[in-house]
């Protein structure tokens, strides 16, 4: 049937990208990395502050996630360009803030998680050619959510805050008003990444 001509065109296609992906010298993947840093940066900007709480909503989750499946373990390298080339100066953090201040600021802990979850999402899927279903792939985004992210988050946001701030109380300001919507950024992010990452070995899987 024609529809399933251009499923298998579609197949053919991701599964050349990720191999040529896979197989790019160290320019040009620092090319895709620095691209993923300033999609990072653009998603930073779509944010919103909830009541009671220092740190917003943004969308740069989704390009920490996605630098992750497109660019391996290359996806905590473009994390690295974004902190790094924002505390340089360049104002492509939230609210189109930039310096070293910011990284010392109530919100620096997460970008710290950013680099953490984007290397750990990259190296499981270009590992492990199972992880690239949909519940697998959930899981994963959850879990480095929940705790590659949230964990060096709430640490430097106990630190900037102060002792005098009680464990619950900054879980309930840095972590339950966010749950709902990560729960539904990571199915996103999720189900786009099934459809676009190959079933099928491109590199050194450890699962063939």
């Amino acid at each position: 049937m024609e529809i399933n001509i251009y499923l298998d065109k579609y197949k053919e296609v991701r599964y050349n990208f990720f191999r040529w992906r896979y197989e790019l010298n160290v320019v040009y993947k620092l090319s895709l990395a620095l691209t993923f840093a300033c999609l990072t940066g653009l998603l930073a900007q779509l944010r919103f502050y909830l009541p009671g709480t220092p740190v917003p909503v943004t969308g740069q989750v989704f390009g920490v996630l996605f630098a992750g499946v497109i660019l391996g373990a290359w996806g905590g390298v473009s994390q690295c360009m974004y902190i790094g080339i924002g505390a340089a100066g360049l104002p492509w953090f939230a609210g189109f803030n930039g310096g070293l201040a910011y990284l010392a600021g109530p919100t620096g802990g997460y970008l710290l998680g950013f680099v953490i979850t984007s290397f750990f999402i990259g190296y499981i899927v270009d590992r492990y050619i199972h992880s690239r279903n949909f519940l697998p792939m959930f899981s994963i985004m959850l879990f480095s959510t929940f705790t590659l992210i949230y964990i060096p988050g709430l640490i430097q946001l106990y630190l900037w805050m102060g002792s005098s701030v009680g464990i619950w109380e900054l879980i309930t300001m840095a972590v339950l008003p966010f749950i709902a919507a990560d729960i539904i950024k990571a199915a996103i992010a999720a189900g786009i990444a099934t459809t676009i990452t190959p079933k099928d070995s491109y590199g050194k899987e450890l699962d063939i």
